[in-house]
């Protein structure tokens, strides 16, 4: 089934009031309300510390919160336990797997943890589209770290969530295997599993997600489609280089607020994403009407990294 077939805002997981209090006094999290949608890619993005380890932690049932409830599709993670986490899948950043078993014993072994009946055609699938079935036999002691990263991800899935949690999935992991692990992840959302990923690599998320969570000291400080957070936040820079070199901007071009660059031969244009189009032709016009003459222009957008950077640091 494909995730389109969903409808595009039916919550699968809905964290609300959720905060947690460490017995030290500190506090992870403060107050996160959010929502999940069915068969969506969500990135939560957040510098060290933030909470983003804690809050996958309290959803997926393995750190208690101190206030609040969290449902996974229907369930209630804490008064239905067993019921909500067979829905969900967790690949953790850590490489914690039974180094002297086979691949096929470990993940037959975890779907079996989760009461599923043996499925052998469902496993190989699963491996083969992991390109782990030459190595079902092999003990995973003996594996690459990229090939035990996909052991864990076949380990989270074998049990068939519709839920899946990937927590820095592809930290350390070479460029190959990071592109045939996004191949993956897409192939998911198609079949209608909802994932939910931590990253370093913002511009995975930027290429991948669908909406984007932004968690900064524990609270989350923004919840936005990626595309609408790009159109709002984004900035866009006109770079023009001059024929000949400017000392001042001229007072009749103070309304675009222009600035100097590289030695008085650049003029550089900065604008909102959202901004009127025509401003940029009228300051086009209004170059030629100051007798200012250019010989190129460049133009350039923000990413999702300077987005980030912009947000995390405007808090106190």
């Amino acid at each position: 089934m494909k995730a389109d077939h969903f409808p595009p805002t039916e919550a699968i997981v809905t964290v609300a009031g959720v905060s947690k209090t460490y017995a030290s006094g500190f506090q992870a999290l403060k107050n996160i309300d959010l929502t999940l949608r069915r068969g969506e890619i969500f990135a939560l993005l957040g510098p060290n510390g933030a909470g983003k380890t804690t809050l996958i932690g309290i959803i997926c049932g393995i750190v208690n919160p101190s206030s609040g409830t969290i449902t996974a599709d229907g369930h209630n993670i804490i008064s239905d336990f067993r019921a909500a986490r067979t829905k969900i899948g967790l690949v953790p950043q850590e490489l914690a797997t039974d180094a002297f078993e086979s691949v096929w014993a470990t993940v037959s072994f975890s779907r079996g943890l989760f009461g599923k009946p043996p499925n052998p055609a469902f496993l190989e699938k699963l491996l083969r589209g992991l390109s782990l079935w030459d190595k079902k036999d092999s003990k995973i002691v003996t594996l690459s770290g990229g090939m035990k990263r996909r052991v864990m991800i076949a380990k989270a899935l074998s049990h068939e969530p519709r839920i899946l949690f990937l927590d820095e999935p592809t930290a350390g992991v070479d460029v190959e295997l990071r592109r045939d692990m996004w191949e993956m992840v897409r192939s998911l959302r198609e079949s209608g599993v909802t994932i939910i990923l931590t990253t370093h690599y913002i511009e995975e998320a930027e290429e991948m997600a669908d909406r984007i969570g932004v968690i900064s000291r524990g609270e989350i400080i923004l919840v936005e489609d990626k595309a609408e957070l790009m159109r709002k936040l984004g900035k866009k820079q006109l770079t023009l280089s001059l024929r000949a070199p400017l000392t001042a901007v001229p007072a009749a071009l103070s309304a675009f607020q222009l600035e100097i660059a590289d030695a008085g031969n650049q003029l550089v244009y900065t604008f909102d994403a959202k901004d009127d189009p025509e401003r940029l032709s009228r300051l086009l016009h209004d170059l030629g009407e100051s007798g200012i003459a250019f010989k190129d222009l460049q133009t350039s957008q923000s990413s999702l990294e300077d987005i980030f950077v912009s947000l995390v640091g405007a808090r106190p």
